[in-house]
């Protein structure tokens, strides 16, 4: 199956052999301190700038509901952000991932971003739930 969504993705994710734990990080887009012009009008129209973790959370399945779920739940904890940087980690012998097990997957999500890291290899969706691509 092809994910297009974020309901694809949890589709997808229900489907795997083994239960899944999705691990979050969400990013919030800034202007470099030491910006240009071009950067500015770029970054103004809704692209480039800087991406910056403001927090991360891990969900077994059973916890996830809709995207706009995700969103309110995020909205709660007063944390501005754009994009929400997605991965899973799968469990063993029919058991999910603990959030103990999860905790370094977060780190190396979260370092990959601050580091300018390779973010393609993640899904990631803007906060209306549209898929975000990193090239």
């Amino acid at each position: 199956m092809h994910i297009t969504d974020y309901e694809s993705l949890l589709s997808v994710a229900r489907q795997q052999a083994e239960p899944q734990r999705l691990l979050f990080v969400f990013l919030k887009a800034s202007l470099p301190k030491d910006h240009g012009d071009e950067q500015a009008s770029r970054f103004h129209s809704g692209q480039g700038g800087e991406l910056q973790p403001v927090m991360s959370v891990d969900k077994t399945l059973d916890e996830l509901g809709s995207f706009a779920d995700l969103v309110a739940e995020s909205e709660r904890t007063k944390q501005d952000w754009h994009i929400v940087l997605l991965a899973a980690l799968s469990g063993r012998n029919g058991v999910a991932p603990s959030s103990d097990e999860a905790e370094q997957p977060l780190k190396m999500m979260m370092q990959a971003v601050e580091t300018g890291g390779d973010l393609s290899k993640f899904m990631a969706f803007d906060r209306a739930g549209t898929p975000v691509q990193f090239g």
